[in-house]
């Protein structure tokens, strides 16, 4: 009777300690448009500095010039198959969302009074190594690349929720979905071309 008296507050105590620890688990950010877990550590600021760099700076960014600088003398054949591949109305909407979602987090970086570094890295002129990078800050835990986590490493997950609240409320949930389709085909492009 001891034995099996012991054996039930042991197993009572197990069922507690697993029930507490589920509602823990379950509360792991997820991506919105997967259902993989979003990137949980800090941003990666050098990083996303270098990229506002390569498009023109933040007072004159233009995803047009990010994409200049990351594909080099393929950009123009880059944005043809994009648009051959999602019309041409879509990839000049991605590039609009795209330019609107890089304003809208400075705005809300400079809110919240986050201190970018001073020096980009890597270096905003090399657009492979800004490729690379970019590409390699969206592998998850499990080795595959995700955009969403790419941008959560971007910026961290919190304040890449509020940039896709803001397109939502400013372009619509449709747009956000085809802005984060589009962006990961370009990744896919680019580790395509540099044999990432």
């Amino acid at each position: 009777m001891i034995n099996i008296h012991k054996w039930s507050l042991a197993a009572l105590a197990g069922t507690l300690a697993l029930s507490m620890a589920l509602p823990a688990l379950a509360a792991a950010p997820k991506d919105r448009f997967s259902s993989d877990a979003a990137y949980p550590g800090a941003p990666n600021l050098a990083l996303t500095l270098s990229m506002v760099v390569a498009g023109g700076g933040p007072s004159a960014y233009k995803t047009t010039t990010l994409v200049g600088v990351l594909a080099g003398d393929k950009a123009d054949a880059e944005v043809a198959k994009l648009q051959k591949q999602f019309g041409k109305d879509n990839v000049g909407q991605f590039l609009k969302t795209y330019d609107f979602v890089v304003g809208d987090t400075l705005k809300i970086v400079t809110e919240k009074k986050i201190a970018l570094p001073k020096t980009p890295e890597p270096a905003p002129t090399d657009g492979k190594a800004l490729a690379a990078a970019l590409y390699k800050s969206g592998v998850n835990a499990n080795g595959s690349y995700n955009v969403e986590y790419m941008l959560d490493h971007l910026v961290s997950h919190p304040i890449h929720v509020q940039v896709m609240d803001d397109i939502d409320a400013k372009y619509g949930t449709k747009v956000d979905a085809e802005y984060h389709i589009i962006l990961l085909q370009v990744m896919k492009d680019l580790k395509a071309v540099y044999g990432l």
